[in-house]
Order: structure tokens, then sequence, then C-alpha cells
């Protein structure tokens, strides 16, 4: 086979039908039942290939034998796109993934030509519009004839998988609402669930909606946390709910934003949601007495058919440290003293790995798999965690670990039931949590400029965070290996039959690894920081491990500038390996690092810096809190734009920009804009020699 290159655009659809792969399409039914089936080989069907979201495959035709001779076999480059976080989807020969901005591509899976491309005009969307969020996406979800995906602003679609025809789209909420998705719709049953972030970019009161896959109607929706007594409950749920609550928390929203992990269980016909953390951060504010705050940071056990409440599982009663339960929730059967047990295996942030039972909600076993300051253990008998001392900073400024980033975040792990080993990305990093200074009475969070409640520093800590690769036993609850890696954190993993494990890293190394042992067995330098998961799939024969590579994520904008990873520099890839591969793929560019303009006729007003300053915090996610910006956005230090204040004014206020990912501001007056142009200077003659 002749490896060829192609380059995507940005276009609304775009029809080049293949054949290719899909002259038996007809025949073939992607029911619940298709995508529950783990023997399938060639295609990797939903999220976590399958319903039961372990993220292995049976496929050992790649194994630790011949690992060694994985080469490109194809790929494609991205040059309008920015961060890549998804996971791709295989689907009768089409490989289905979805990029910057929300655009959904789908191409052949055997030799990477673009068969159609569906744009949802994210930046039309928003121009004009206060917006918060991201540019990126982690998934799409698919069923029957359908791709499920959604976008930044809110919306979710349906498309016709061989077509990529729009079927239908709905709006998930008010477009003028501090909200954002960036997470993958999860569909079973005829229906499709989508929730939404926002819980540090305001008051907000988290949901998960349903909607029927056939139509987009509303089927039901699902409420985290109770509102205002005043108004009624909704359910049973919420009234019980409530009684874990005090004081007036829905003027704050109370949070619990379902932003991404959702599992379907087809054996037991249940969905599970993962639920997140609280808003503000700081219980104080949201829930001055204590409590619970259901339900927050739990598992929740739903009817998929009506959204009932069935069972709850709390990982961390009434947090106060973004100890979010977003992350995977991995169906799998284990033998626990000597029967067999359907099981959840869950990684949270607070830093501890729960095995719990998915038919009744009882936690099995809980232990640590990081270090972990705030709680020392989990009381068996209540299943609660046994909080340290002063570790909801009572009492002044305490060292927490995990930090906010958590032990684990949304970086999928995988589980090898061959092994019986679970393989967690895990991240190592702490802060200092205090809320001194705060007026805890009368403390609230303003829509779009957010607010947590509590000061985090970094202190006599170390201002970077570190990374590892964990094998872990969910029946033995402890370590089989674990590896330090470079880089600030490690993206998700992919565990094979041929006793492999797939996972890449920010600094651009692709390894497999012995999946017994932790040995690394073959790496790759894709010349750019991945932060998406690979997938595998086999066709005509062919096994083939497909990733997308472009640093990204709500982390790529944060500080990492000494990866060299910078905006507009290194061109964004979805790369293919296999042991056949011959494809002649040209090496990137060498790391970049800004280069601050330094304008002697600029004179800078100090009082008009320290303004820009304290206006530029709603910059930082993307542009980097200090300026040095790595890869989400430009660094504005080394910008020509900002020496020209009408042209800054048109991007900033105006929404020139949209398109690309940059969101208006349009409440920021000509003063404002002009102490921003000020500190931008500042910044970058400060830094012009470092």
């Amino acid at each position: 086979m002749k490896a060829t290159q192609f380059t995507a655009g940005c276009f609304m659809i775009t029809l080049l039908i293949s054949s290719c792969n899909t002259k038996n399409s007809d025949k073939k039914i992607y029911d619940d039942k298709a995508i529950a089936d783990k023997s399938t080989t060639a295609e990797w069907l939903a999220y976590g290939r399958t319903h039961s979201e372990e993220r292995f495959s049976p496929l050992k035709d790649i194994d630790v034998s011949n690992v060694a001779d994985l080469s490109v076999d194809w790929f494609m480059d991205l040059p309008n796109d920015v961060g890549l976080v998804s996971t791709p989807l295989v689907v009768d020969g089409i490989l289905y993934f979805v990029g910057t901005m929300n655009i959904v591509r789908a191409v052949d899976a055997v030799t990477g030509k673009l068969i159609w491309e569906y744009d949802p005009k994210v930046g039309d969307a928003i121009k004009g519009k206060r917006q918060s969020g991201w540019v990126h996406n982690r998934g799409l979800s698919f069923s029957k004839d359908k791709i499920f995906g959604a976008t930044w602003d809110g919306r979710l679609f349906a498309l016709d998988y061989k077509s990529g025809k729009e079927k239908w789209i709905v709006t998930t909420f008010d477009p003028s609402r501090a909200l954002y998705i960036t997470g993958a719709p999860k569909a079973f049953k005829d229906k499709v669930l989508i929730g939404n972030g926002g819980t540090e970019e305001g008051p907000t009161r988290g949901w998960v909606t349903a909607y029927d896959a056939e139509t987009g109607k509303e089927a039901w929706k699902f409420y985290i946390v109770p509102g205002n007594p005043a108004d009624g409950f909704e359910n049973e749920a919420m009234e019980m709910a409530a009684k874990t609550w005090t004081g007036e928390w829905w003027k704050h929203g109370g949070g619990g934003n379902a932003w991404h992990g959702f599992t379907y269980d087809p054996e037991l016909d249940v969905l599970y949601i993962g639920t997140g953390n609280g808003a503000p951060w700081n219980r104080k504010v949201r829930s001055p007495e204590g409590g619970d705050n259901l339900f927050l940071c739990s598992i929740v056990a739903l009817n998929p058919d009506n959204g009932k409440y069935l069972w709850h599982y709390q990982t961390t009663p009434g947090e106060s440290w973004d100890y979010n339960s977003n992350m995977d929730i991995v169906l799998t059967d284990l033998m626990i003293d000597g029967k067999k047990t359907k099981a959840i295996l869950h990684a949270p942030k607070n830093g501890f790995f729960y095995v719990i039972n998915r038919e009744t909600g009882k936690l099995i076993s809980a232990e640590p798999f990081v270090k972990t300051t705030w709680a020392s253990h989990i009381d068996m008998t209540t299943g609660k965690p046994v909080e340290t001392p002063n570790a909801r900073y009572e009492n002044g400024k305490v060292y927490i670990t995990p930090s906010y980033a958590g032990a684990h975040s949304w970086h999928a792990m995988s589980f090898n039931p061959e092994t019986g080993l679970t393989y967690i990305p895990v991240i190592h990093d702490a802060l200092y949590y205090d809320d001194s200074g705060i007026d805890l009475k009368n403390f609230r969070a303003k829509p779009f400029e957010g607010g947590v409640g509590v000061n985090i520093s970094q202190g006599e800590i170390p201002a970077s965070t570190e990374a590892s690769l964990l094998a872990w036993d969910p029946v033995k609850q402890k370590a089989a290996w674990s590896i330090q890696q470079d880089g600030v954190w490690g993206p998700g993993t992919l565990s094979t039959a041929g006793n492999l494990l797939f996972q890449g890293s920010s600094t651009g190394i692709f390894s497999a690894y012995d999946a017994a042992t932790g040995k690394i067995l073959w790496s790759f330098d894709c010349g750019l920081g991945i932060s998406a998961p690979p997938i595998t799939y086999k066709i005509n024969g062919r096994q083939y491990i497909s990733l997308l590579v472009g640093w990204g994520g709500g982390w790529a904008g944060l500080g990492h500038a000494a990866l060299g990873w910078a905006y507009g520099k290194h061109t964004r890839r979805l790369i293919t390996f296999s042991l056949d591969g011959k494809a002649d793929m040209p090496k990137l560019p060498p790391k970049y690092f800004a280069k601050p303009l330094y304008d002697s006729t600029f004179k800078i007003d100090e009082s008009k810096a320290n303004h820009g300053a304290a206006l530029y915090g709603a910059c930082g996610s993307c542009h980097s809190p200090d300026m040095k910006a790595q890869g989400m956005a430009p660094d504005l230090r080394e910008s020509p734009i900002p020496l020209s204040f009408q042209a800054f004014k048109s991007i900033v206020s105006g929404g020139e920009r949209t398109n690309r990912g940059m969101p208006a501001f349009p409440n920021l007056s000509d003063q404002e804009l002009e102490a921003l142009t000020h500190y931008i200077r500042q910044r970058a003659h400060e830094t012009k020699d470092e």
C-alpha cells in the first residue's frame, strides 16, 4: 500500500465518499449489544472502546515480541487545529475524531483519506457574546447510524455516520450562561447524554440531560444538587440531597457539574455518572454549617429510561479542594474473596482508588494510590474518608496533596483483564490552601469572572508537577509497578492482549510498555506534546494504533513554556502506526521559545500596567498566567498586535478571531484595553532576556 499524506481544511461538510470498507455496512447493526461486545476487533465503537470503558483490546497481532517494529502507516496533518485531546472512534472502516472548535472529521481508517468534515461553526455562535470554556473536546459517541458530538458553546448534534449530514442539533443550555462543554456525549438505549462544565466560572447548579437519539428531543434531566427548597424539589432524590446542605447554598448554585465520566451498563441496565465539585470550592461559603453536600463528587446510578435516582457513592463528602469524580467509571468483573463480583473501578482526583459493587453501590475497598495529606484512609464502616487535622484550612494555611489538579484527572485509565491491572496516568502535585482575607459570609462568585472562595499558593513547593505511570492491582489494592515520567502529566492509556500498554507524553514521546512489568519496549518521537489517548483496531488482517498528536487540554495554557510547544509553530497530526508502515512523515520543527518584542518607544505607565495585570486573569488559562504561552494561544509578549490599539481592540473586544477560538470580551472599555496593552509590554520588557 502506498502511504499518503492528507491535509484537512475547515469547511462545513465535504463529501468525498469512499466505498472502501463499506460494502457490508448495511448489514451491520450497531446497537447497545454491539457496543458492549468485548470480542470485536475491527472497531472502536465507544469512548472507552465498549460500554465497559476498559480501554482494553483483545488484539494481539502487535505484541511484546514485535512491537519494536511499529512504524508510521499513514498520517494526516491538521494545520488549523490547536489542542487535540479526543479519543477517535472506528466504525465500519471509518475513523472519526473531533478537533479544535468541535470540527468532526471522518477518514478512511486504512488510508487516512478524508471522507467528510463537519464544522458546527462555533466561532459564529460565540461571536459578540461573553464566553467561557475551551476550544478542545474529548470525543464523540456513536449508536446505530449516527455520530454524536457537542460544541464548546453548549450544542449537541447528531450526524449521519456515512455522509456527515446533520440530522439534528439542539441547544443544551442558555448560551448567555457561563457554561461550556468539553466532554464526549454518551449514547445508550436510543438516547444520548450530555452534561457541562463551569463550576469555577460563576454560580451554577449542575445537571445532565438525556436526549432522544433519533429526534434530539429532551427525554429527561437529572440535577446533581438541590435547588432552592422554596421552589419545590424535582424528585425525592433532590429532597433527600437537600438535607445534606446548610445555609442558602442555592444562591451559589452548589456546583456538581458533570463534564465527563458517563458509563452505561447494559448487563444491569444502569447508567452511572461521575459528578463534579462544589461551587464555590470552599464549603464554608456554600454550606456554612457543614454537610456532605450530595451529590457532589459522587458516582450516581440512574435508571437510563427516565433518569430516576437508584443509588450513589460519594467519594469526597462536603468537598473543599476541587476533588471531583468526573473521572473514568470502568466496569469489570473481579474475583473478590473467591467470589465473582460486578465492580466499578474509579480513581478520582482525591487520590484514593475505589472498587465499588455496581449492583448495590456498596464500597468494596479503597486505598490511596498517591500521597494524600487531606485524609488518612477510608473508613470501611461508613465509606467516608477520615480527614486529617486542618484539612479544610479551618486554622490557617495547610499543605494539601493531591492539589486541585488531582492525583488522576480526565486522562483515561485502562484496565487489562488478562494482567488484572489498571493503568493510571498519575499527577503528583501539592498546594497550600487557606481562606484568610476572604469574606466568607458575603463571598459571591460572578458569572464569567468566577471565584472559588479559597486562596491557593505554591509556598515552598516547587512550581511544577510530576507525572508517573502507575499499574494498580484493584483486588490487592496496591501498586504492581510505577514509572516516573518526564513532563507535567501523562495522557490516557490503552492496553491490549498482546501484553502491551500504550501511552503518549507531554514531551511528545509515544511509548509501548510491557503491561506486566512496565518495561519500555518501543518509543517514537511525535515531535509535539501529546494529550490524547491512543486506540487500536484491525482491518484487512492488519492491526493499527492511532493517536491524535497536539498539546492541549485545560492545562496546556497554564505555564508549561519549558516544553517548547508554541502556538502556530508545530502542526497537529493524526498518526496511525502498524507493523508494516512505510509512510515518510516529515519531522516537525524543533522546540520553539518565544522572543518577546522590546519597543523602546512604548512608555509603560505603571498604574495602567497594574490595572492590566488584574484584568489579565481572564486571559491566563489560554495565554498562561505568567504570559509565557504554551501552545493553546499566541504568546502575547512577542505578538505585534498589542502594539496597535485598533488591531488589539478588534480582536479582544470586537471578536475578529472567534472562529479561531479567541472569544470576544465586548464589555471591556478602551481604558481597560489600554491597560492590558501596558501590562503586555511590561511583561515583554521584563522577560526579553530570558
